[in-house]
């Protein structure tokens, strides 16, 4: 599949505490909600004497809340919520609504996984605790899932979550959100389960990845501590699944050694495909509209869009203007105005300088204003794109044939072989402690099956 794409940052946010999950509303009245969540270790205080202290290091952490203006042409994201919390390891919204609310789910550092209730409205939505539950002792709460990720809702909501201690956790989910049941809990991996989610078509089935190096699928229905199938076909830790919520059988992996799998479940002794992404694959998004398209948050070599429907599964796309890991990843499914790709034909330059071009004004920029940094570049695999800027710096958007600027949800933004289409991302760096919040346009220029 031929795919002519670009890329703009509409805004650049500092979090002061180390990023490492973004997270992208589901529901389509709450799409321009993003969280995200933060790590910092903290060193303890010093004693009296001026020694370091023996005492262990603090795991701090923040839920940020943002609320996403597409009438906003500069910093379209503004704060409504800052929560101090225990480190946030990951955290992911619950695909349908429960006692017809939003509800997020968190795991961090003290083992614990949590719930948020969002309310209000979208200007000013705030979230409230629900409910916890404690995973056990001396562990850290690594990573979770939700049943609904085909945004059906599954009866009773179940979630999954993976800790330090290699154990994995099958929970339910009142209806109203108000508790959390630990239906059954096992140890999964020799170190730590880095992940843990579902078979969005079959919830009845679970898959782990640790830094044992495995794969490994579960059958909740049977002695949840023999796995039904062990892959070591990732050499280092698999850190990252996600099941296709469009495509049934369809699994994606991802692992520290720096490729992304594509699975078919019915035959697990090979994968469909295995593209090397120059970084660890820390985490995987699927398009929430597009099932062609995957979305990888790839550590020290940023942000990829790859194309599962192409032989090979190649990267069409890559955001590379994040400074450090690359760690938080997703989809919003708002699509914002798309007033910035009127030229089919954008300026060529090679790759090299678009790169060199693009990381020099995110450092500039970053030393004058996180709050409206404005770039637009193609990524490294098509070409750099000039930008109109006025007299003080800003981004002079080109007229657009589009009138109407409302954000448009994910199921009116399909679009036939050749129609443009423009889609939100969020995204985030660790030791930078930056958010990126972008969109990217892309055009097919074939069809796909």
């Amino acid at each position: 599949m031929a795919v002519r794409c670009k890329t703009q940052t509409l805004q650049v946010i500092d979090t002061e505490y180390s990023a490492d999950a973004a997270e992208w509303c589901p529901l389509d009245d709450w799409g321009t909600v993003l969280a995200c969540g933060t790590y910092q270790l903290k060193k303890p205080e010093r004693d009296l004497s001026g020694e370091d202290s023996d005492d262990p290091h603090l795991r701090l952490g923040r839920l940020y809340l943002y609320h996403y203006d597409p009438h906003r042409l500069y910093s379209p994201m503004s704060e409504v919520q800052k929560i101090e919390t225990a480190a946030i390891l990951d955290m992911k919204w619950c695909h349908v609504p429960l006692s017809e609310s939003p509800i997020l789910g968190i795991a961090n550092a003290k083992g614990t996984l949590e719930l948020y209730r969002l309310q209000g409205n979208r200007e000013s939505s705030r979230v409230q605790a629900a409910c916890s539950v404690d995973l056990g002792d001396e562990c850290l709460a690594l990573s979770l899932d939700w049943s609904t990720g085909r945004r059906e809702c599954t009866s009773p909501v179940k979630m999954v979550c993976s800790d330090s201690q290699g154990r994995l956790s099958l929970l339910q989910v009142e209806e109203s959100a108000s508790s959390l049941d630990i239906l059954c809990q096992w140890k999964a991996h020799g170190f730590e389960a880095w992940i843990a989610a579902f078979n969005y078509w079959n919830c009845d089935v679970i898959y782990s990845g640790g830094d044992d190096c495995l794969l490994k699928g579960w059958d909740t229905r049977s002695a949840p501590d023999s796995p039904v199938f062990t892959s070591k076909r990732h050499s280092m830790g698999v850190c990252s699944i996600q099941s296709h919520p469009h495509r049934e059988h369809v699994l994606a992996t991802g692992s520290y050694d720096e490729h992304v799998l594509v699975w078919d479940l019915r035959q697990m002794k090979r994968p469909t495909s295995d593209t090397h992404v120059q970084g660890g694959v820390w985490r995987l998004k699927w398009h929430p509209t597009d099932s062609a398209l995957l979305l990888a948050a790839c550590m020290h070599s940023g942000f990829h869009i790859l194309d599962v429907a192409s032989d090979g599964c190649p990267i069409v796309s890559s955001y590379v203007l994040h400074n450090s890991m690359a760690y938080g990843a997703d989809w919003s499914r708002v699509s914002p105005p798309d007033n910035f790709m009127t030229n089919p034909e954008p300026t060529s330059l090679k790759a090299e300088e678009s790169i060199a071009v693009g990381v020099d004004a995110t450092t500039q920029k970053l030393g004058q204003s996180l709050q409206n940094l404005k770039i637009v570049y193609e990524s490294p695999t098509a070409s750099f794109d000039v930008v109109l800027e006025d007299d003080s710096g800003e981004y002079v958007p080109e007229p657009s044939k589009k009138t109407d600027d409302q954000p448009v949800t994910g199921a009116q933004n399909l679009a036939k072989c050749g129609q443009v289409r423009t889609n939100l991302l969020a995204t985030c760096s660790f030791y930078d402690h930056v958010l990126h919040v972008w969109r990217w346009q892309y055009q097919r220029l074939n069809p796909v099956e």
